[in-house]
């Protein structure tokens, strides 16, 4: 927040396309052109990277134009499929055969249906009809013969799935590879079947596994980049006719849901993001995206030109012109590339692709393990990348040059699309990149047209106003944002710093002046470099103290956190230049530190001669005033209680409560004792120690005061402290008990 309080016109003007984008990454808002111009690098990458070779282990035997010229039209008569099938295991000994049609309807061809019709009605009673009829049963049962050359084979048959309004259904389905039970209260997001068409009892029986051949994932520009591998209907779950043949080649393992394993999400979100084979104790993932789709591993243009897969005309198959063997041990789909029979489809690597090679190629890629995923987390991945690189590129930007702002833009894009492409060639994960690209040409575009003379002119003002009176480090960084800056007076809560040099009076009678200026100036730049480094501004040097605030005027809501971190960091320091002095033969320093919080002036002030950036109020008293108390209280630092609440990440000491001249209330105050992460245990069981204490010093409890400050005597008998309080309650018991006393200790002097 403090950054974008700085550069708020720059950044504010970077972030509009980052919220577009994210807008766009979340789903709020749809920008078509952003998801068209992924579909199009998706596309490009994929041509570029397929390996255009063919699978001789997958052969499509083709119902081809030919086919359909030489056999009729097509469907077929099942006579003339229970031929092929004889001669694709009988002779061609093929390893699995898929079929990418379905038989919805009994096969009527032969004349059976109405011969037995006749027989029941107008031939009913001719004589022989009936035994005649008989004896031709098996020959002209078309459906009975297809049927046994699809027995104890390993076939694959076909269905489709409906979302029609009506929600028809025709044939038998096969059994689901898994239930809605066994999601266990998961989501699994998949499109709404109520409808189906499938095998005929007779041939569903006889080939039990069978596969769906739906493309329900279209894109919406009609591009088919992904088919899903499960379907539901009526809360079972069915397998895809890719899925199936893998299987069936594969030894026919179980088929589990696989959820993402993410702890933090509860199970209702924890999304299906792959399906689990299970071959007795091993196992088998494969990556599914939210859809329950995969991505289709395209080797290579499709057809017969395609040189992917072998295609073979179904009309050579039953004239006998294919050798035999020829097909040995081949993986074979039965499926259509005529345009008549509607299944072309378009596809990224063509606009007439079969749709019978998209199974061929996800079987492919199933073999092979070379499956892509666009993974369920890439919504998450695009919010991040473009929050990242639009924050980078907001902070950043303002900060540099023209040419190294087209730097860091060119090498923020290049990381990010070289990131993308590495992730998709060797975890074959497909990111979305199309935004985050847009993105960041618009946001440098928007930056180097935001007028740097302006802004430049801005800047020199603003130096030139501030740079008497605050440090340049805060200067350079306010002219990064001029126009939230000013000199006028105004009431702000800041923390104010008081430090004081102790035994500065004897060491300049002792000393040489030339020796005093080096030994002051010496430990004032350390002094004063921490304060710097803490975002602290100072205010003055008033011989041996140094005044110094933190909120203004650059604001922060850390100040009193960054004003204890100095003062502890100063106390430090104190230790270490006490050991420089020992060493060279100088005297020994301290030092006491008063801080406060409050609502202080802060603004341009003084004379017409002379004026400087300062602060001024009832705030600023006390924090001289605690500066003074140090040396009472035997510590480095005293911290008022408005201090101390904003920094609680520091463990405390209480000192007292004290009311100090010119004012009528009491003060907690404080000393810092380390940070609550690095307080030892020993540390901390003198704090609850010296806490019981002072609840019965301030009850006025002399004896449970005593059996206390005993108690904490032990464990650090040199604090003085302690010695203080020691002698307070020696000489408080001499005195009645006074109903009236708060507990506080009065300071009459400054």
């Amino acid at each position: 927040m403090r950054q974008i309080a700085k550069h708020w016109q720059r950044i504010a003007v970077t972030l509009i396309p980052v919220l577009i984008a994210l807008l766009h990454a979340a789903g709020t808002i749809h920008i078509g052109v952003l998801q068209r111009l992924d579909d199009i690098i998706y596309d490009a990458r994929l041509r570029a990277t397929m390996p255009n070779t063919m699978d001789d282990r997958i052969v499509i035997v083709d119902l081809d134009e030919k086919s359909l010229g030489v056999v009729g039209r097509w469907p077929w008569s099942r006579n003339k499929l229970a031929e092929m099938m004889d001669i694709l295991f009988d002779k061609q000994h093929i390893a699995l055969l898929g079929f990418d049609v379905v038989f919805a309807e009994p096969d009527d061809s032969s004349g059976l249906f109405q011969l037995n019709k006749l027989a029941r009605n107008e031939l009913k009673d001719q004589p022989g009809f009936a035994e005649k009829l008989e004896r031709l049963q098996e020959s002209l049962d078309f459906d009975g013969r297809f049927a046994k050359a699809l027995e104890n084979r390993p076939i694959v048959m076909g269905f489709y799935l409906t979302g029609d309004r009506g929600g028809n259904i025709s044939g038998v389905l096969p059994e689901p590879v898994f239930l809605k039970s066994d999601l266990r209260g998961r989501r699994i997001q998949s499109d709404p079947w109520n409808g189906y068409g499938s095998n005929i009892a007779s041939l569903a029986k006889a080939a039990p596994i069978a596969g769906f051949f739906n493309y329900t994932t279209v894109e919406g520009d009609g591009v088919v980049r992904a088919i899903p591998l499960v379907a539901e209907f009526k809360e079972k779950y069915y397998e895809s006719l890719s899925l199936a043949m893998f299987r069936s080649l594969a030894g026919s393992p179980s088929v589990e849901p696989g959820f993402s394993s993410e702890s933090f999400l509860s199970r209702s979100l924890q999304g299906l993001d792959r399906l689990i084979l299970r071959f007795g104790e091993k196992t088998l993932s494969i990556p599914v995206d939210h859809r329950v789709a995969a991505l289709v591993p395209f080797r290579g243009p499709g057809g017969p030109m395609g040189k992917s897969f072998q295609y073979i005309s179904a009309s050579d198959i039953l004239s006998g012109h294919i050798p035999p063997d020829s097909l040995k041990d081949k993986i074979v789909l039965l499926g259509t590339t005529a345009p008549g029979l509607n299944d072309l489809r378009v596809t990224p690597v063509g606009e007439a692709y079969p749709g019978v090679e998209t199974h061929a190629n996800m079987i492919s890629g199933l073999l092979d393990g070379t499956m892509l995923l666009r993974p369920d987390y890439a919504l998450g991945y695009e919010i991040a990348v473009v929050l990242f690189s639009g924050l980078l590129l907001a902070f950043g930007l303002p900060l540099l040059s023209a040419p190294r702002a087209v730097v860091l833009s060119v090498t923020v894009l290049g990381v990010l699309g070289g990131m993308n492409f590495w992730l998709y060639m060797s975890e074959g994960l497909v990111l979305p990149l199309a935004t985050v690209m847009t993105m960041g040409v618009t946001a440098f575009a928007l930056n180097m047209s935001y007028g740097y003379f302006v802004e430049s002119r801005s800047k020199r003002e603003l130096a030139h106003l501030f740079g008497t009176y605050v440090p340049p480090e805060l200067v350079d960084e306010m002219v990064k944002d001029p126009d939230s800056y000013s000199m006028k007076a105004a009431n702000r809560e800041l923390t104010v710093m008081f430090c004081d040099m102790r035994g500065f009076t004897k060491m300049s009678e002792r000393m040489e002046p030339i020796q005093l200026q080096e030994l002051l100036n010496g430990v004032f730049s350390r002094l004063t470099s921490i304060i710097r480094s803490n975002r602290g501004t100072i205010d003055k040097y008033m011989g041996d103290c140094v005044m110094a605030f933190w909120g203004a005027p650059v604001e922060t809501t850390e100040h009193a956190h960054l004003a204890v971190k100095s003062a502890m960091e100063m106390a430090n320091a104190i230790q270490d230049i006490n050991q420089e002095h020992r060493d060279r033969g100088l005297p020994e320093i301290g030092i006491g530190i008063g801080l406060n919080t409050g609502s202080m002036c802060v603004g341009d002030m003084g004379s017409n001669i002379r004026r400087s950036y300062t602060v001024i109020g009832d705030a600023v008293n006390l924090g001289s005033r605690l500066e003074g108390l140090s040396k009472v209280y035997g510590v480095d630092t005293v911290v008022s209680e408005s201090t101390k609440l904003l920094a609680p990440e520091i463990a405390w000491q209480e000192l007292d409560l004290v009311r100090v001249k010119g004012k009528e209330l009491a003060v907690a105050i404080f000393w810092p004792k380390a940070t609550v992460a690095a307080l030892s245990q020993e540390a901390n069981s003198e704090l609850k120690t010296w806490s019981s204490f002072l609840k019965a010093y301030r009850a006025q409890d002399w004896d449970q005061a005593d059996v206390q400050l005993l108690n904490v005597l032990r464990m650090n008998p040199n604090k003085y402290l302690y010695q203080v309080y020691a002698e307070r309650v020696a000489s408080m018991r001499l005195l009645p008990f006074d109903p009236e006393w708060d507990g506080a200790t009065n300071f009459e002097t400054k």
